[in-house]
């Protein structure tokens, strides 16, 4: 039984490997390639900076103003008027606190792009290779906070800290949702009481 084909360590010596085609060798050669080394910061570089604190905690800046939004007038409508419906929607969405919770919601998302800017741009300075690339800053409209979570793990494998970022941002989201629960049942314990049963 003959040694089937692939690359074997050349039987004239050297470094590269040897193609056999199960009954030969063949002039080809293939040269080893080793892997890069691991990208690493310098001892004692600093990775935490007021940018990447604001990245996590600006988006949550205009959550106070979700509780300031009144939606009584929503709740009591008179059902036998047509427009009602269309008037208190209106009412709601022109309200002060509506529109402090939306248009705060666009700055605090475009700030926390400008701010992800500035902390790689910081981070880069500081002798961090390669730090986690601002741009994922972006997703950030979409609500979502991949720049910490990318920064963190990055970091950590460059300088072997900077975790601490990955558990805020995560105990910021948890705190983030239970305070949509508590937003959500207060929200449908007021729509409940303006309803009548009988």
């Amino acid at each position: 039984m003959s040694t089937p084909a692939g690359w074997y360590p050349d039987p004239a010596g050297g470094p590269n490997t040897r193609w056999w085609d199960g009954t030969q060798w063949t002039d080809r050669l293939n040269t080893p390639y080793s892997t890069a080394p691991a990208l690493t910061a310098p001892a004692g570089t600093k990775v935490y900076n007021v940018w990447i604190w604001l990245v996590i905690f600006a988006p949550y800046l205009t959550l106070p103003f979700l509780f300031t939004i009144d939606f009584s007038s929503y709740f009591n409508l008179d059902f036998t008027d047509p427009s009602a419906s269309t008037n208190a929607q209106l009412q709601m969405m022109s309200s002060p606190a509506f529109v402090l919770l939306s248009l705060g919601g666009w700055v605090t998302a475009a700030a926390a792009v400008l701010f992800s800017w500035l902390d790689w741009r910081w981070l880069t300075a500081a002798g961090v290779p390669k730090p986690f690339h601002w741009a994922f800053g972006f997703i950030s409209l979409a609500g979502y906070p991949v720049y910490a979570i990318g920064r963190a793990v990055v970091t950590r494998r460059r300088t072997g800290q900077g975790i601490a970022v990955l558990w805020v941002t995560i105990a910021a989201l948890v705190l983030s949702f239970i305070i949509a629960v508590v937003w959500v049942v207060t929200l449908f314990g007021s729509m409940m009481s303006q309803f009548t049963f009988s």
